[in-house]
């Protein structure tokens, strides 16, 4: 089923597992089970902890599989065969649910263990979508984290059926207690305000709680995170409140016009970015918007949608650019999947057509 390369590099990240986890699977007499069963085997013979469980009584989604510990509580389930992007995903859930720790501050571990209430995700995918997987990764986690989550993704090419009832049009499409929560890339802190209600208010008295500024800088894109760097360099109190961190460039894939770099794809560039701004000593104040701007004396405030205001000597506008949409349906939903908007960037890949 693996190639001996991934194999082997599958087996090494095993050894990292602290605790026994199951495999638990639900197959029925397809063809795509008997892969998803050989698969399961496979790994299952990677390590002493992993044990391979054939349910045939379940009445999950057929083929499936469930990644639990044995007296554990976790519902991490993937409906269709996590190859492709999604490999990544099936990676990380056998590791966290193994004991060994994901790479969340505390904080957030506690802000997903607070949240009260039962939620039951669905994450309709494409193994050759790229945003997918953080999606699928942020909700997998969450699941680790608390008993109350559970999350199953779903290949929509193998359940075409449930994709065509729920009308599905671009993925990653989410469902929550059977509802629709949201579509497109979402990252982990995106989905937890969403959930947790009084976190919008706690984070707005955080942020009014800061000493002021020295520059402050609206918009989190290359051009927000390049002044950044700039003023830290100079030791000066500096901050970052954007809305998302790498704007637009986030939603880009093929990006070959960034002098200096011949080719990238906007997550690692802003990834890059994220790193390169860490460097320096750089407040970011992630899923803020600013709304209004005024004259505090000799300082100015930024008043944000949350409530929260900031106060700085100098307010540096790097608030980019928004696209041009024309309202016709299914616009939003199939961004990035032939709807475009950039004749620089994305001009290029519909050449010929």
């Amino acid at each position: 089923m693996l190639d001996a390369n991934i194999a082997g590099q599958l087996k090494g990240y095993l050894q990292n597992i602290k605790r026994p986890i199951e495999l638990i699977a639900a197959l029925d007499d397809s063809a795509k089970a008997t892969e998803m069963r050989d698969l399961l085997q496979e790994i299952a013979d990677m390590s002493a902890d992993i044990s391979f469980i054939d349910d045939a009584d379940s009445d999950s989604r057929k083929p499936s599989f469930q990644i639990k510990q044995p007296d554990g509580q976790e519902k991490i389930r993937f409906a269709g065969i996590p190859m492709g992007h999604e490999f990544t995903s099936l990676v990380l859930a056998l590791l966290h649910v193994g004991g060994h720790p994901t790479k969340l501050d505390q904080e957030v571990i506690d802000q997903i263990k607070g949240l009260e209430g039962e939620y039951h995700f669905e994450t309709y995918i494409s193994l050759s979508c790229q945003n997918c997987p953080e999606v699928v990764q942020a909700l997998n986690v969450m699941a680790v984290h608390n008993p109350n989550i559970s999350h199953t993704m779903i290949d929509g090419a193998l359940y075409q059926e449930e994709v065509d009832q729920r009308k599905i049009m671009a993925v990653p499409t989410v469902y929550l207690n059977g509802e629709n929560f949201g579509s497109g890339r979402m990252s982990l802190p995106e989905i937890i305000a969403k959930l947790d209600k009084g976190a919008v208010k706690r984070e707005a008295e955080k942020i009014s709680a800061k000493e002021d500024f020295d520059v402050l800088i609206v918009g989190g894109g290359p051009a927000g995170a390049s002044a950044s760097i700039y003023a830290a360099r100079k030791g000066i109190r500096t901050g970052i409140v954007a809305e998302r961190f790498g704007g637009q460039v986030m939603d880009t894939m093929a990006i070959e016009n960034f002098i200096s770099v011949k080719e990238t794809e906007g997550p690692k560039l802003v990834a890059a970015l994220e790193e390169h701004v860490k460097e320096y000593e750089v407040d970011v104040m992630n899923l803020q918007r600013a709304k209004g701007l005024k004259k505090n004396g000799k300082m100015i405030d930024v008043e944000l949608e949350s409530g929260a205001t900031l106060s700085s000597k100098t307010v540096i506008l790097a608030t980019g650019a928004r696209w041009r949409e024309l309202g016709v349906p299914g616009e939003k939903e199939y961004r990035g999947h032939g709807v475009a908007y950039c004749p620089h960037c994305d001009g290029p890949l519909f050449k010929g057509k």
